[in-house]
């Protein structure tokens, strides 16, 4: 005949090699941090992209390759490496960077031209991907809510499906309803003599950068180029670019040709400025945060000595008036020394 448990102190059946004193309580709470760390565990698996969803991005944007050969380029292209050899099964682990692309959409509307930036997170289409939109004819509030209803419409009718035709063919056919009679005047009727310039800044980063000849590259480059900017080797690495657009677009180009474990751009700024009165080189001066193009080594942090001090780069940035950057690199807001 089989004999009840003794119930504990606290009237909790014990569990045979559990008694119900500190050392069984110790025991629970350490099975309760186990529960919790598996159940973490499985919300992270849930959100890195299966095979079905890295199957469905890479049949995506293939098609849109198709369609769009000369509109679309993909910003990271290891990331693309990574999701075609998980989908080709060379790579049993999912990837953990983002397909992210551009694809630039020429309106009906004469000489107006969207840029449509997409990322997608690693479980679309299970869920919709992060798109904005771009265009000198739309000004700031304008361009905000055109990406909040594109957002919406996106929601509403593409949740669980591909969706990025869709969100193409939204845009061409709303776009203009979100351009105002001025701002599109402005793009298609110039008074005679008049110049624009566009100024481009971008915001490159780098899982790292200590190669010798990649940062020769990089010095040398940006002065054959006339840009300015900063670059700042180690782990990560940070490059900005300043100057006329087709030239950073160049040196873009070239940088990206190079082999890197992982390089994008973060983010991007582009001006367009009136030249007619005061110059080329007068506007760009005005668009400028920096005076020439540098190297910047901070002080070396790191068991390896590979990694720059952050801190003093935030204070750098605050100095040439770009602290917001900060943020979008490393995700956290920068604090000043």
């Amino acid at each position: 005949m089989a004999h009840a448990q003794p119930n504990g102190a606290d009237g909790v059946r014990e569990v045979p090699g559990i008694s119900s004193g500190s050392g069984g309580r110790e025991a629970r709470r350490q099975s309760g941090s186990i529960s919790w760390v598996l159940t973490l565990f499985k919300a992270i698996l849930s959100k890195m992209t299966s095979p079905a969803n890295a199957e469905a991005q890479l049949s995506e944007l293939e098609l849109l390759f198709s369609m769009f050969p000369n509109e679309l380029s993909v910003d990271d292209q290891l990331a693309l490496i990574d999701l075609r050899d998980y989908v080709q099964g060379k790579i049993l682990i999912p990837p953990t960077s983002r397909l992210q692309y551009t694809v630039r959409l020429q309106l009906d509307t004469p000489n107006v031209v969207c840029a449509l930036s997409c990322s997608f997170p690693p479980n679309y289409p299970a869920v919709i991907p992060e798109i904005s939109t771009r265009s000198d004819a739309l000004y700031r509030t304008q361009q905000a809510q055109l990406n909040m209803d594109l957002h919406e419409y996106l929601r509403q009718n593409c949740c669980g499906e591909i969706c990025m035709l869709n969100a193409i063919e939204w845009i061409k056919d709303h776009a203009a309803k979100y351009m105002s009679k001025e701002t599109i005047a402005t793009e298609n009727r110039q008074p005679a003599g008049t110049k624009n310039v566009t100024c481009t800044r971008l915001w490159i980063y780098s899982h790292h950068i200590y190669n010798k000849e990649k940062r020769k590259n990089i010095l040398e480059w940006a002065k054959e180029l006339s840009l300015t900017g900063f670059s700042m080797p180690g782990k990560p690495g940070v490059i900005c670019v300043e100057g006329p657009q087709d030239a950073c677009e160049e040196y873009w180009a070239r940088a990206k040709r190079l082999t890197w474990k992982r390089i994008l751009i973060r983010h991007r700024e582009d001006a367009t400025l009136d030249i007619t009165n005061n110059g080329t080189e007068a506007a760009m001066q005005m668009f400028r945060k920096f005076t020439d193009f540098e190297e910047k080594i901070f002080d070396v942090r790191g068991t390896k000595g590979n990694h720059m001090d952050l801190g003093q780069l935030y204070q750098f940035l605050n100095e040439k008036e770009c602290g917001d950057v900060f943020q979008l690199y490393f995700g956290v807001e920068g604090r000043t020394l």
